[in-house]
């Protein structure tokens, strides 16, 4: 074993766990006052939750020995054989530091989902949800993927969770935001970001720990996560360029018409917010609330869903996109242990890339529906029109954010 790989691989999971609180933090500060704690408990209670369940059984199941190419069996429960000696496979870290590395893989990806169905879920509902999403969907995808499952075997190439993370996360929010229905009001009102400074936090953190997640799956520190880690730096601030306060904003919500969400300005002797609340109320300036409207049936238009945060267009399509291109642009020179792709004389690996998307957004899909009717008829999962009224703060968790 080597030290220096245990130490980064170390570091990498603390840095994966820090993005947890920074999905609760980003957000968090999306949703309205009435909702915050609401939304930053979905992201915290995950942390106890799901590592339990991980030490418990779910990682046996999503990298224990095979069982068909579907699941994992029982050999790893309770973490019985994990311990400061190297995993099959794995020789150059203790098997305690690959577990746990992974661990903090399957706590953030049902984080991700809380964004589709913000402002109108029971808590109760959402960990029952959550802790069968686990052990039914996460845990099979990692096994088909990184646990020697057929999708492994197969030769699809996941680096840093594509399919495990992304596209599962996004497929089954789609499956939420289908279920669950709309928020009260939606189409009809904006829903503003109540305070964007946590959402940059929030994004903040996730770029900071984005390091770990993309550069530690090297599992060593070598040559393959410094290249992770670079592209990872460059796409963020590639991307961050065109980004300003107003446009983190999450889709669906407003933005004043000339000045941008949260910019400073006045327009006809009036402060943006004044009018955003006076157009609310219907009492004057339609033809701003008919453009808000526009742009958020726009971006959702043709399901017909309220995904309020906008998990299936960054993670799901985002996920689809980088397993499509990985089939085109993928190789060995960069990563030995993987395929080269199209433009390196590989077609067949974008045909394997393909037939990995479809998959995931199917079985994702379709499980998340089946266990979000299974979950509402145990103990209901959508909330009464007045506790979404009243906010999830007040009703599911009787505590504020704010005293105002």
């Amino acid at each position: 074993m080597n030290a220096a790989d245990t130490a980064f691989v170390l570091i990498s999971a603390a840095l994966v766990m820090l993005m947890t609180p920074g999905v609760a933090l980003f957000y968090g500060g999306m949703v309205r006052a009435k909702n915050i704690l609401g939304t930053l408990m979905q992201s915290y209670i995950l942390l106890g939750t799901v590592s339990v369940l991980w030490a418990v059984v779910a990682y046996s199941l999503s990298f224990g020995g095979d069982i068909g190419g579907i699941i994992g069996n029982l050999d790893f429960v309770f973490l019985n054989g994990v311990g400061t000696a190297a995993k099959p496979g794995v020789d150059n870290i203790p098997h305690f530091a690959f577990m746990i590395f992974q661990c903090m893989f399957a706590v953030i990806t049902p984080a991700l989902i809380t964004g589709a169905f913000a402002e109108r879920i029971k808590f109760s509902g959402f960990l029952l949800f959550t802790s069968l999403w686990i052990l039914l969907v996460y845990c099979p995808m990692a096994h088909w993927v990184w646990g020697g499952g057929w999708m492994a075997k197969m030769g699809a190439l996941d680096f840093a969770g594509g399919a495990v993370v992304h596209m599962s996360s996004g497929a089954s929010a789609l499956a939420a935001a289908l279920y669950l229905g709309h928020r009260q009001g939606y189409g009809k009102q904006a829903f503003m970001p109540h305070n964007l400074p946590l959402t940059i936090l929030g994004a903040a953190l996730l770029w900071f720990g984005w390091f770990g997640f993309n550069a530690g799956s090297a599992l060593a520190a070598n040559g393959l996560a410094a290249s992770a880690f670079v592209t990872t730096h460059l796409a963020a601030a590639a991307c961050g360029l065109k980004l300003d306060s107003g446009g983190m904003a999450a889709p669906g919500q407003a933005h004043h018409p000339r000045h941008g969400l949260g910019r400073p300005g006045r327009t006809g002797g009036h402060h943006p917010g004044r009018r955003l609340r006076r157009a609310d109320a219907g009492h004057r300036d339609r033809p701003y609330r008919r453009r808000a409207l526009l742009r958020r049936r726009a971006h959702k238009s043709v399901f017909k869903y309220d995904d309020s945060l906008d998990v299936v267009g960054i993670h799901g399509l985002g996920g689809t996109f980088g397993a499509l291109a990985t089939g085109v642009f993928a190789s060995k020179a960069v990563n030995e242990l993987g395929a080269d792709g199209l433009l390196y004389g590989n077609p067949r690996q974008l045909w394997i890339q393909f037939v990995s998307v479809v998959a995931t957004w199917g079985f994702c899909f379709v499980m998340s529906l089946i266990l979000f009717k299974v979950v509402d008829l145990m103990v209901g999962v959508r909330v009464s029109q007045e506790d979404e009224t009243k906010g999830l703060d007040l009703t599911q968790h009787s505590e504020v954010g704010y005293q105002l």
